[in-house]
């Protein structure tokens, strides 16, 4: 797979995840009287796309696509 497909395909579940944290919100505001399960399937959405965001990251990360480059990472004291 190449770099940028990957790097865009981590945006693409990043905001998919955030998507679906909003909808969840927004399903909690609105039924809140009914006995409506639209936030808990939201949420269980969410953790799906959170499961598929780290694995993708660690295939990236495991493969050497991905980096880290936090300016501390491999700083020798």
């Amino acid at each position: 797979m190449p770099t940028p497909l990957l790097k865009f395909l981590i945006l693409v579940l990043f905001v998919a995840v955030l998507a679906s944290l909003s909808s969840a919100l927004m399903f909690l505001f609105k039924d809140h009287e009914t006995g409506r399960k639209r936030t808990l399937y939201a949420l269980g959405l969410r953790i799906t796309l959170a499961i598929a965001l780290m694995g993708l990251v660690g295939y990236g990360l495991q493969t050497g696509q991905l980096t880290l480059g936090a300016p501390w990472h491999g700083a020798a004291g």
